[in-house]
């Protein structure tokens, strides 16, 4: 009986086809959640039982259909990489602002259960540019509609994720992609520099714990264990890369990203969520670099990976239907990257 309850939820994933949303809409699936993505292009990462419909979240005719009958929305479409938001503030508001209110406005139409929204910890800086601005009125626009419509929610604030399925747009698979053919890293910033990176799976699995009772109207922190220092980081792949890999920091100050820690005092604050069960950071370096070689060869890639237990669980504390781009970008779906904190 349980499982037939299980078997009768269903979600729509908006940016499934995305580097963070087709891990989402696997680890759904393997939950027994009947998966619809909904994004501007197929998902090459399109599972048995998954169901595709190509649209745009800009589209209110293309949206609302999709809704129909379904108990929960995941946001994790729009522009989402935060040094392009830097240029493009109008594209940013078009594509994070009005297409969240969008989705929240038909979600409230189809009478779906929860909406998931896609954020990032910069809501809790100064930096961020463009795209904190972007991250902040969508995390209002979601609370208000709540509050005017009952419409419940899960607010995710990512930290910088890793992992397969990864391109350009993420910061480690640029790391990685220089080490590995240049084999030099540039990096834009100091060697103080910190972040909490968390592997893509992990996030995917916690972005499917949400839909928990305890989790309906929160903020919650998905950022990893801990932070690491970004010349740490860089010197691992140094090491896994057998040390032939020479590391720039540019000397011009990077005004955009956080050094020690992206919160400012703000009074809203959200709590962090962990697991006990994770991906190393070695493990998923490896992983990355395993199927980077690939893509280089034009192979299909072997990967590794690797789970790591802590001694114990961390305590509480404190991201599409890609829209369509501009078409100065036609070659670039703006799906969720693992860019979002970095």
């Amino acid at each position: 009986m349980a499982r037939r309850r299980q078997n009768s939820r269903r979600a729509v994933v908006c940016g499934g086809s995305g580097f963070l949303g087709s891990h989402l809409a696997d680890a759904l699936t393997d939950r027994g959640v009947q998966v619809t993505i909904f994004d501007r292009r197929p998902s090459p990462y399109l599972r048995p039982g998954q169901r595709m419909v190509l649209g745009d979240i800009l589209d209110p005719d293309a949206v609302k259909p999709v809704l129909a009958g379904c108990d929960y929305i995941y946001h994790f479409a729009g522009l989402a990489d935060l040094d392009d938001a830097t240029t493009q503030a109008l594209e940013t508001v078009r594509l994070n602002i009005m297409g969240t209110v969008t989705l929240l406005d038909a979600a409230v139409q189809a009478r779906v259960k929860r909406f998931i929204y896609a954020s990032t910890v910069y809501v809790y800086s100064a930096l961020g540019g463009f795209y904190r601005c972007s991250k902040q009125a969508g995390e209002l626009y979601v609370e208000e509609y709540q509050q005017r419509y009952g419409l419940d929610y899960t607010i995710l604030r990512h930290g910088t994720l890793y992992g397969p399925r990864a391109d350009a747009r993420n910061s480690l698979y640029r790391y990685l992609r220089q080490g590995l053919i240049e084999g030099r890293i540039e990096f834009t910033g100091s060697r103080e520099d910190r972040r909490e990176y968390i592997h893509v799976r992990d996030a995917a699995r916690l972005s499917v714990d949400v839909l928990a009772d305890e989790f309906r109207n929160q903020h919650i922190l998905l950022t990893g264990q801990d932070p690491m220092k970004v010349i740490d980081l860089l010197q691992m792949i140094r090491e896994i890369l057998s040390g032939a890999v020479t590391i720039n920091f540019a000397s011009q100050p990077n005004t955009a990203h956080y050094v020690m820690t992206p919160y400012s005092f703000l009074p809203k604050v959200g709590h962090k969520l962990v697991s006990t069960r994770y991906h190393d950071m070695g493990q998923g370096l490896l992983e990355c670099l395993h199927e980077l070689h690939a893509e280089l060869k034009g192979a299909t890639p072997c990967g590794l990976s690797g789970h790591k237990t802590p001694r114990r669980q961390g305590s509480a504390g404190s991201a599409p239907a890609s829209p369509t781009p501009s078409r100065k970008r036609q070659s670039r779906t703006p799906a969720l990257t693992g860019d979002i904190a970095s």
